[in-house]
């Protein structure tokens, strides 16, 4: 789970059935607290965290497990319980004695309260909660079982051999097991060592009575268990291999050089070439649905939003379709989502576990517009939620900084305007062409990776920058968002992404000797403006790195630096143009001595708000 970003650890076990207990909490990476638990640690059953801090700061106390005041309940918990503040005072007000100045700590000392109602214990703790949570839960009490719970955080559970797993990530149980399933908000779940027993929970604190417990608990007698475990099984795509470096230094740099095959991938058996024609299966069962659309809001957040700008500039002009693109962390608290028979809300997300486009798909769902997924995880609560969609295919994604998911969902946008315009007004040759065209994009990307040295070396003259402008125009400007993005993240310089054709509107004032520009200036149909713009920030004597298309050799005169990607449909050059840019931030990250794969602060799949 490091991959999803932290900032501390710590792990609970239990060993034999009158359990001795185990726990160790650390600040920091996951490697110290292998340093403290040493080679001696056993048992049976336990259960881990890696935090990311939302309430307290980084520090062992705030490290997960947390306990109750017995030390017999215990507690890892992703998400945010809202009113923790005023469970706390009253818990207080009662005895309890908190040890962290976390929001979760509450939820080990409301099932402490609750435990003479035996099974019910958790799901009463659970009815006084407002907020989100996955949680996995063990109690001395019982020694030979995990208990899990969702709300609007994923949980995934391993049925693996003679054990059963549980993470909120499936890459996290990959090398054990490929049998998983999904927990459903709402639902609850019991591992034991060979059984996995679902149940909901709102309905498990209804129906159970008495001072029954969990060593008790009947599927056969429980009507809160939801369908058999058999029909809930899932296969998980990856393997083993895809969530290791394969001999590159950094996961990053891995998926950066994995695109050719990603996004062959993201649409291979997808296209029809000689009809023109996109065959998205996950569509087949709406697409007659999808002819009556008049409108589309994508919705994301981070850089699959920025992927979506490039889609609304592709269906614009090529599938006939008004095309909104939307922040969901800003459009969920918006009253713009109407009721509307004729909208399509396409939802994107790598993990498919995004809150805050989770929350914009739920509000759209309830509004009866139709819900389309671009997600990468098959399972995942978006792909779940939402009425058809299509996946990337491109395996798990473990940097932090997200490459190769980015030009997947560009490639699978590409296919959607050319499924929509096929449908619409879009004729049988340009159909044929953009087709052709993304068919040869895993070359074009293999041609622009050879490169990598020479960005190697420039970014060697630019690492010591401390600010940075990204320009771009029409299709390229989303990219000029996303460049100034990924050196943002990982290499901690400020940096800044505009369109730019708003330089004169206040950004050009900015610009001096040590204030470096990355203009994305490909030959195509806004190149001449884009050049006007280099004109301006060499007269100001800032320095240029251009992106262009292979043989301009009027760029030489203009720039710095400059990098060549080759010539491709105007509305396929973010593909090619980000890769350099990618690789630019890479580059300045690790030279300025950055761990570029657990940038700080930053966690891979944003859960909570």
């Amino acid at each position: 789970m490091e991959y999803r970003g932290y900032d501390s650890a710590g792990m609970v076990i239990f060993d034999g059935k009158k359990p001795k207990i185990k726990i160790t909490k650390t600040k920091g990476r996951v490697s110290e607290l292998e340093d403290k638990i040493g080679k001696n640690w056993k048992g049976n059953m336990g259960i881990a965290h890696t935090r990311w801090a939302t309430h307290g700061e980084p520090s062992e106390k705030n490290a997960h497990p947390h306990a109750d005041c017995s030390g017999r309940v215990f507690v890892c918990h992703n998400g945010i319980i809202e009113n923790y503040k005023a469970l706390k005072q009253s818990l207080i007000s009662r005895g309890h004695k908190f040890k962290s100045d976390t929001d979760t700590e509450v939820l080990a000392h409301l099932i402490e309260e609750n435990m003479r109602y035996g099974e019910k214990a958790i799901p009463k703790a659970l009815k006084q909660v407002r907020g989100t949570y996955g949680l996995a839960i063990i109690i001395a009490d019982w020694p030979d079982r995990i208990i899990l719970a969702r709300n609007s955080s994923p949980l995934v559970i391993g049925i693996g051999i003679d054990e059963n797993l549980v993470a909120s990530d499936a890459s996290a149980i990959v090398g054990r097991t490929r049998d998983v399933i999904y927990l459903n908000d709402g639902e609850g779940a019991i591992l034991t060592q060979d059984n996995v027993k679902l149940f909901n929970i709102s309905r498990l604190h209804q129906d159970c009575g008495g001072q029954a417990k969990f060593r008790n608990f009947s599927p056969k007698a429980d009507s809160s268990l939801t369908e058999k475990i058999s029909e809930r099984t899932e296969k998980l795509e990856w393997n083993l291999d895809n969530v290791q470096k394969g001999g590159y230094p950094h996961f990053m740099l891995k998926e950066i050089f994995e695109q050719p095959e990603s996004i062959e991938n993201s649409f291979r058996g997808r296209l029809i070439r000689n009809e023109g024609l996109a065959k998205l299966g996950g569509l087949e069962s709406i697409k007659n649905q999808l002819k009556d659309i008049n409108r589309v809001t994508i919705t994301a957040c981070g850089t699959a939003y920025l992927a979506g700008l490039i889609g609304k500039y592709m269906m614009e002009e090529y599938s006939g379709v008004q095309c909104d693109v939307e922040l969901a962390s800003e459009l969920r608290y918006r009253s713009a989502i109407s009721k509307c028979q004729n909208l399509a809300m396409v939802a994107i997300s790598q993990s498919g576990e995004t809150a805050d486009t989770l929350a914009v798909l739920k509000e759209a769902k309830e509004k009866r517009a139709l819900t389309l997924g671009i997600v990468n995880v098959v399972g995942s609560t978006i792909a779940r939620e939402t009425d058809a969609g299509v996946y990337n295919h491109i395996g798990p994604e473990i940097g932090v900084a997200s490459t190769k998911a980015f030009t997947s969902q560009v490639i699978i946008l590409a296919l959607l305007t050319l499924f929509l315009g096929r449908q619409r007004n879009m004729s049988l040759v340009m159909g044929k062409r953009i087709a052709e065209e993304i068919q040869k994009i895993p070359l074009l990307v293999k041609q622009v990776l050879k490169q990598n040295e020479k960005i190697k070396q420039i970014a060697k003259q630019y690492k010591n920058y401390n600010n940075f402008l990204y320009i771009g125009r029409k299709y390229n400007f989303p990219v000029a968002l996303e460049g100034a993005l990924k050196l943002k993240e990982i290499s901690y310089i400020h940096a800044e992404g505009y369109g730019a054709g708003e330089m004169k509107h206040g950004p050009i004032a900015m610009i001096d000797k040590n204030f470096p520009t990355v203009a994305l200036a490909p030959v195509d149909s806004v190149y001449e403006k884009m050049m006007s713009n280099m004109e301006e920030i060499k007269a100001r004597q800032g320095k240029i790195i251009a992106i262009t298309t292979e043989g301009n050799e009027k760029i030489k005169h203009i720039a710095e630096d400059w990098l060549y990607v080759p010539k491709t449909l105007e509305m396929l050059t973010p593909i090619l143009s980000v890769i350099p840019l990618q690789l630019l931030a890479y580059h300045i990250g690790v030279l300025r001595g950055f761990d570029v794969d657990k940038p700080r602060n930053l966690a891979k799949s944003v859960t909570v708000e």
